[in-house]
């Protein structure tokens, strides 16, 4: 006879329970599908049925041809991708200096970095809004890479400087015997090895872009400037809302994120575990 076991005896009951979680975190996307699936007549029924009587595949067509938004994806990626190399360019020295050099306030920097994490962009929007018109940099690509970049430059920062210092100081070493200097260290020793960090700081800053909203609505009034989520936005009239169109959108947009994560899901991982290591 089986011994019943602690593990038995409420392996069932745990199943249960995660399954009815599981259920209920995916619901809200199963609305999503079944909205985008229906047409206008369809989402107002009462009472409402959640399975479309006619699949409306219509929907994509319009939302992506007559509602242009192809070109708020290109913007999004415009944006994403700047906000992306501005982050490389400018974390990589400064974490490796952090990381290597002893100096006077590194600690300091450090703990500024993490506490700028604490902070909601919503307390310098004005500032930065005074700013941009200074600088001629509204309803630019510029000016949202440069808004995007100053609040993910402390992350992206902090995860390599934790990478870096978890590297050991005899691989530097053993490059500067070989006549390495240190920039070159930096680029054909360091980099490559940190690569899974590297990756990781690059899809953070990437997808922060990707779903900002705050300062695409603060920054951007001009139609041919506006990122997806403002695309998205404008679904949502004063007096009514285009819900099928909405989800067919926010459906869209999802999809290059998800398709990224699951591309590079072995390095995001190794990144952050290696990035928490303190220096």
């Amino acid at each position: 006879m089986m011994r019943i076991t602690w593990r038995n005896r409420y392996k069932f009951p745990v199943f249960l329970l995660t399954l009815a979680l599981l259920l209920f975190l995916l619901f809200p996307f199963f609305v999503m599908i079944s909205t985008m699936l229906k047409s206008s007549q369809e989402i107002y029924v009462r009472p409402p049925y959640w399975i479309p009587l006619a699949l409306a595949f219509d929907n994509f067509i319009k939302v992506w041809g007559e509602y242009h938004l192809y070109s708020y994806f290109r913007n999004s990626i415009i944006v994403g991708l700047g906000t992306t190399f501005l982050n490389v360019i400018i974390t990589l020295p400064a974490a490796y200096a952090i990381a290597r050099f002893k100096f006077y306030g590194r600690s300091t920097i450090l703990y500024s970095l993490l506490a700028m994490q604490m902070f909601s962009p919503v307390i310098i929007i004005i500032s930065l809004f005074r700013i941009f018109v200074r600088l001629q940099l509204l309803d630019t690509y510029l000016g949202l890479v440069l808004a995007n970049t100053v609040f993910t430059l402390s992350f992206t920062t902090w995860l390599m400087f934790g990478y870096f210092a978890s590297i050991p100081k005899e691989i530097e070493e053993a490059a500067t015997i070989d006549g390495c200097s240190r920039m070159g260290t930096l680029i054909r020793i360091m980099i490559p090895v940190a690569a899974p960090g590297l990756v990781t700081a690059m899809i953070y800053a990437f997808i922060t872009a990707w779903n900002d909203f705050l300062f695409a609505l603060s920054f951007i009034n001009a139609q041919p400037r506006m990122p997806l989520t403002l695309g998205i936005y404008q679904f949502v009239g004063r007096w009514s809302t285009q819900w099928e169109m909405l989800t067919v959108a926010a459906f869209l947009a999802l999809i290059p994120v998800l398709v990224l994560f699951f591309l590079i899901e072995k390095q995001l991982v190794s990144g952050l575990a290696s990035g928490a290591v303190k220096g």
